[in-house]
């Protein structure tokens, strides 16, 4: 059996991970893991290790390692503490944010538009580089709070819900979304410094991928 290297074998099971391979609350046993990726047992839980702190996989004790799964009442918790958290931070960065963050801000809105949000050779598919171009984005809006605390909640918190925005994705409601359009609309608005404004959009922004999240049926 050839050994594929450790970063190998993290990027292809979290790329299995977000394409939805198992589903939610699925046990992800190291030894099966092992076999199918064509490496070791070791390097398999190093990687699941890895994945725990990205939020991508859960350890649960003398158990193992699972897909992540949520209950409703918890995504709805998750979402709406991620609108209070982002909306204050974001008004914070409206007041305290100078020309460097606008700039800044503006240019991780440029990538993000240039980048095609789906994989042309599997369109159902939320590409890997919008996801990187659109968590930098997101993280731009809200960088110029300068509150490392609040910062650190607000990234955690997108993390807990990525890996359902990305499992949504198929779903024909999320294809008929015009996320480009909602994404310029919260940059105008924080550019114009109007923080309620931008507040609103971004709750709504939130909302809806939470929205499409539910109609897709991936949390009991």
């Amino acid at each position: 059996m050839s050994i594929s290297s450790d970063v190998s074998v993290f990027e292809r099971i979290r790329h299995a991970i977000l394409a939805g391979v198992w589903p939610p609350g699925h046990r992800l046993a190291p030894v099966a893991l092992s076999q199918r990726f064509d490496t070791s047992t070791p390097v398999v839980r190093e990687a699941l290790t890895r994945m725990v702190g990205e939020n991508l996989v859960v350890s649960k004790t003398n158990r193992g390692f699972f897909v992540p799964k949520l209950e409703l009442r918890e995504f709805r918790d998750i979402t709406e503490l991620r609108c209070i958290t982002e909306a204050l931070a974001l008004r914070l960065a409206i007041e305290r944010g100078d020309l460097q963050w606008e700039t800044e801000l503006i240019a991780a809105h440029h990538r993000l538009a240039r980048t095609p949000r789906r994989n042309s050779s599997d369109p159902e598919r939320i590409s890997d580089d919008w996801s990187v171009a659109h968590r930098a984005f997101h993280q731009a809006l809200i960088i110029g709070c300068q509150c490392e605390p609040m910062i650190r909640i607000a990234n955690n918190l997108s993390q807990s819900t990525d890996l359902y925005r990305c499992w949504a994705a198929p779903a024909p409601a999320t294809l008929q979304r015009d996320v480009e359009q909602e994404h310029r609309d919260i940059l105008d608005a924080v550019l114009q410094r109007d923080a309620a404004r931008a507040g609103e959009l971004l709750r709504n922004h939130y909302e809806e991928t939470a929205r499409m999240v539910l109609v897709a049926g991936l949390v009991s």
